[in-house]
């Protein structure tokens, strides 16, 4: 007798709506409408003649039948989504889909120089990226949305490997018309100037608090902004200061005339960039080889930084 059995479309739906529990942001994570993603659910309480969800006028629940499924569902996918890894392994290195997370303090800066390099070095690699701050693209690694991350290390969570890329400085960015001193600045000059930060969720929003509160700075709580590029249009307008990662500089410094950028005297704060990928992931060998040529092109594009290896 036939046995009706979900499909992969309609657990990977069940899934994400029980990580986020709503529909809109469960649909947009998995890049469909919401009316597809609420007929994949229900038809696969069809399938399983149960209810799984229990829906609000705000949000979503899950019945007892529903976490049962959702617990059941990750490993069913976990277990698919490592068979296709290690088939695609076999063919070769890097041949067919690669699903890439990438950071919005990365992303602008790094993809232009990265992406011609990977498109040579292997070209039967079908990219796709995805920009995400940290802790999305960590959740969306983890629960096998993506293959791969680029990030700021160390990765805050368990059952992720690393493999570092580069190393970068912070400068001081601050508004031409103020005085700060001859350069090599120290980073005490951050207690007498007004910091502006990144919103809340990036990484470099903290690693500028953490600069402040080592000196005992005060970031100004009354600007934030959601992107590099705003941020130093701020600096620019004479609002505050900020700090900058040594590869943003050549974009961001031609959009702002009114900017002066300023180093640090050592030790110089930095950040370090590397790749991110599941510890069970069998394309490891792989990711070694995305890391190399990443490097090269980083070299030759940004000098300046610290290759690692």
């Amino acid at each position: 007798m036939a046995i009706n059995r979900p499909t992969v479309a309609q657990l990977r739906a069940f899934l994400a709506l029980a990580e986020y529990l709503h529909f809109r942001d469960a649909a947009a994570v998995l890049g469909m409408s919401q009316p597809a993603l609420s007929g994949a659910v229900a038809a696969l309480e069809q399938t399983l003649n149960t209810r799984l969800v229990e829906r609000t006028t705000r949000k979503v629940l899950l019945t007892p039948a529903g976490e049962r499924v959702a617990r059941r569902a990750e490993t069913v996918l976990a277990e698919l989504d490592r068979l296709v890894e290690e088939v695609r392994a076999a063919r070769g290195p890097l041949v067919g889909p690669l699903r890439l997370g990438v950071l919005p303090t990365v992303a602008p800066y790094l993809l232009p120089s990265v992406l011609p390099r990977l498109s040579r070095d292997f070209p039967d690699l079908e990219l796709s990226v995805r920009e995400q701050q940290t802790e999305h693209v960590v959740a969306e690694l983890l629960a096998g949305r993506l293959d791969v991350v680029i990030l700021a290390l160390p990765v805050p969570t368990s059952g992720v490997a690393e493999l570092p890329l580069y190393t970068e400085e912070f400068l001081l960015a601050a508004p031409r018309a103020l005085e700060i001193g001859p350069e090599p600045v120290p980073r005490k000059v951050l207690t007498e100037l007004d910091v502006l930060l990144l919103n809340e969720g990036h990484c470099l929003r903290d690693q500028a608090l953490d600069l402040c509160r080592e000196v005992g700075a005060q970031a100004t709580a009354a600007t934030y902004a959601a992107s590099l590029a705003t941020l130093v249009q701020l600096v620019s307008g004479g609002l505050g200061v900020t700090l900058l990662p040594q590869t943003t500089l050549p974009v961001e410094t031609r959009r702002a005339d009114g900017l002066a950028v300023y180093r640090f005297a050592d030790p110089a704060p930095y950040r370090r960039i590397g790749l991110a990928y599941r510890e069970t992931s069998p394309r490891v060998e792989e990711f070694q080889a995305l890391a190399r040529s990443i490097r090269i092109a980083v070299a030759e594009a940004h000098p300046e930084v610290r290759i690692d290896s």
